[in-house]
């Protein structure tokens, strides 16, 4: 009984340390396994708002468009385009 005690101390915290560790790794990794090289990517998501708990707006930026789009339960619809709008350049931070 003993032997079976300090088994279960020492391996079920082992087990709960390698399983959250594999958590954060995947969370790390989610990005960046199976995706192309930076400035290769065909779709951009600019921005996303959530509408309801099943329904959200997203605008994506594909060739030079943007197109937003709603998701929900009965799949993607596609709503309105545009031509995409020109970039903010960025603002140097005054020291």
């Amino acid at each position: 009984m003993f032997w079976y005690s300090l088994k279960l101390l020492i391996l079920l915290p082992l087990i709960g340390g390698l399983i959250w560790g594999s958590l954060k790794l995947a969370q790390r990794m989610q990005g960046t396994i199976g995706a192309p090289k930076a400035g290769g990517r065909a779709v951009r998501v600019v921005e996303t708002v959530m509408l309801s708990p099943t329904l959200r707006l997203a605008v994506l930026e594909f060739h030079g468009r943007e197109i937003l789009v709603a998701t929900g339960r009965g799949g993607v619809t596609r709503l309105a385009e545009a031509p995409a709008r020109p970039a903010a350049p960025m603002l140097e931070t005054q020291a």
